[in-house]
């Protein structure tokens, strides 16, 4: 897979935030990757080394949508907390 298919975003909440100040970081990263995987492709992006990677899945929410109330089911994301040995990832980039 390629290193930006993996990681489709950085999450940036602010649990994401006060993270981020203990070196974890937060990403959305596609369904299929796997921590290896995601490992390799922070420390290919961010040039960073990385100590450990933790996945979740967070299951898609039914909303009610339209005049008559139909429901609907957002799609499930999944997560990554990467954990940095060393290194720092600028999630907020100065323009």
């Amino acid at each position: 897979m390629i290193t930006k298919a993996i990681i489709r975003k950085p999450v940036l909440t602010e649990k994401a935030t006060q993270l981020a100040q203990k070196a974890v970081y937060l990403f959305e990263v596609d369904s299929t990757a796997r921590k290896t995987q995601v490992a390799k492709a922070v420390q290919e992006l961010y040039k960073v080394q990385v100590e450990t990677v933790r996945i979740l899945v967070r299951v898609g929410k039914t909303r009610r949508v339209g005049k008559t109330g139909k429901t609907i089911q957002l799609p499930d994301t999944k997560r990554a907390y990467v954990v940095l040995k060393s290194g720092k990832i600028d999630v907020f980039p100065q323009a």
